[in-house]
C-alpha cells in the first residue's frame, strides 16, 4: 500500500501569504497543514508516500518536509508541471505508484486523528475498486456529492449540483486499487480543461466496478480559506494540546491552562490564557494572549492583546492599542505604531490583503 499526496496549486483563497509560499506549509498549532496528513498516513501503517509539488512551491516544500525520516516514511516527490487536476496528478504519479492501492490525500485537508486508520482497515478487508469518504454538510451544492444506496455503495457522483441528491459531501481522502489508472486512461478534460477524479470514479461505477463509501464521523476541514484555517487551529489546540513551558516565564506573568512555550523564548509581564501555542525564540511583553492563539518561532509582541489567531513566524506587533482577533498575520509582517505625527493610519498592502478597522 502507498500513498499520494497532493501539494501543489497555487492556494489563491490563501492570498497574499501563498504569493510566496505553499498554502500546504501554512502552519496550524504551529505545524505545517501537510505534515499534519503524512503523520496521519504514517499512523495507518503506510510508509512509501509520494508527494505531488508545482514548480512554484516544490523546492519548498521539499526543503521543509525532508525525505519523511523525521515522520519515519519514506516520500518521493514527483513534479505536476501544471495544475491540470488531481486524476492528472495520479497519472503523473503512475511510476510511483505502479500497480499497488494506494490512499491519495489532499494536503491541504485535515480530518480528525485516528480516523485514517479504520478506513484502511475497511478498505484492506472489503477490497473494493475505490473507497471513498463523505461527510454530511450544510451546503452541500457547494461541493463534490455522492448518491449512496442502504449497502454503502456509490451509486453517482455529481460536482456541486444545483439540486444535491443527498448532503454527502467528498472529503479529499480516497482509496484506490490500481483499476483507477484504466479509469483516468478513459476520461476526458472537464470544462475547465482538468482530469476530474470525479470523473474517473464515475467511470469506475459506469462499469460496475466496486465503489464503497464510508461516512466520516470526526470532524473535516479544508484549510483554504482565512475561517477554516483559524477553524482548524481552534480545534487542534483544543483537541491535542498539552502544557509544556519550555521558555522563560518571569513572575510578573501569568499561564492559565494549557500552555506551551517553545525554548528560548521570553514571557515578560504578561497573561496567556490557553489553548495557546509559542513557538521557539519568540519575545513577548506586556501582552494579553488569549484562547486558541498561535505564535510561531521567532515572533515579537509587545503591548500586544491577541485572540482566536494565528501568527506566522518572524511576525512583529507592536503598541497596537485594540485587541486583534480572527486573524491571520503573515511571516515577517510588522504591525506596528509610528511615532510620529501627524497622528494617522499608514499601510503597505500587497494583493489580496484583508483589512477591517472598528
Amino acid at each position: 500500500m502507498k500513498a499520494l499526496i497532493l501539494s501543489g496549486g497555487k492556494g489563491t483563497r490563501l492570498r497574499p501569504l501563498t504569493y510566496t509560499g505553499a498554502k500546504q506549509l501554512v502552519p496550524v498549532a504551529n505545524k505545517p497543514i501537510l505534515w499534519y496528513g503524512i503523520e496521519e498516513i504514517a499512523t495507518a501503517g503506510i510508509t512509501d508516500i509520494g508527494i505531488i509539488i508545482s514548480p512554484e512551491t516544490g523546492t519548498e516544500v521539499q526543503a521543509k518536509t525532508g525525505d519523511g525520516e523525521y515522520f519515519g516514511v519514506n516520500i518521493t516527490y514527483i513534479l505536476q508541471d501544471e495544475p491540470l487536476g488531481l486524476a492528472h496528478a495520479v497519472k503523473v504519479a503512475l511510476p510511483f505508484l505502479k500497480d499497488s492501492p494506494f490512499v491519495m490525500y489532499l494536503g491541504d485537508n485535515l480530518i480528525q486523528q485516528g480516523d485514517l486508520t479504520s478506513f484502511f482497515d475497511k478498505f484492506t478487508q472489503y477490497q473494493p475498486d475505490a473507497l471513498i469518504l463523505l461527510r454530511e454538510v450544510s451546503n452541500p451544492s457547494a461541493f463534490g456529492v455522492a448518491q449512496v444506496d442502504d449497502t454503502g455503495r456509490v451509486l453517482q457522483l455529481i460536482e456541486k449540483p444545483q439540486v444535491p441528491p443527498s448532503n454527502l459531501a467528498l472529503v479529499g481522502v480516497y482509496f484506490f486499487s490500481e483499476v483507477i489508472h484504466h479509469a483516468i486512461a478513459n476520461i476526458q478534460p472537464s470544462q475547465r480543461g482538468e482530469l476530474e477524479i470525479t470523473d474517473a470514479i464515475q467511470y469506475l461505477i459506469d462499469q460496475q466496478k466496486q465503489v464503497l463509501a464510508c461516512k466520516l464521523e470526526g470532524w473535516w476541514l479544508d484549510t483554504g480559506k482565512k475561517d477554516d484555517l483559524l477553524e482548524a487551529n481552534r480545534l487542534i489546540l483544543d483537541t491535542y494540546l498539552t502544557t509544556l513551558v519550555s521558555g522563560d516565564v518571569n513572575s510578573k506573568s501569568q499561564i492559565l491552562g494549557r500552555v506551551q512555550i517553545g525554548d528560548r523564548s521570553k514571557i515578560i509581564n504578561c497573561t496567556i490564557r490557553g489553548p495557546v501555542v509559542i513557538g521557539h525564540d519568540c519575545y513577548l511583553e506586556n501582552c494579553f494572549i488569549g484562547p486558541y492563539s498561535s505564535i510561531a518561532d521567532n515572533s515579537t509582541l509587545i503591548d500586544a492583546d491577541l485572540e482566536h489567531s494565528v501568527v506566522l513566524e518572524g511576525a512583529r506587533i507592536e503598541g497596537i492599542h485594540q485587541r486583534i482577533i480572527d486573524s491571520l498575520i503573515g511571516q515577517r509582517a510588522q504591525l506596528t505604531v509610528a511615532s510620529c505625527r501627524p497622528k494617522a493610519l499608514r499601510f503597505l498592502i500587497g494583493d489580496d490583503c484583508q483589512i477591517e478597522l472598528t
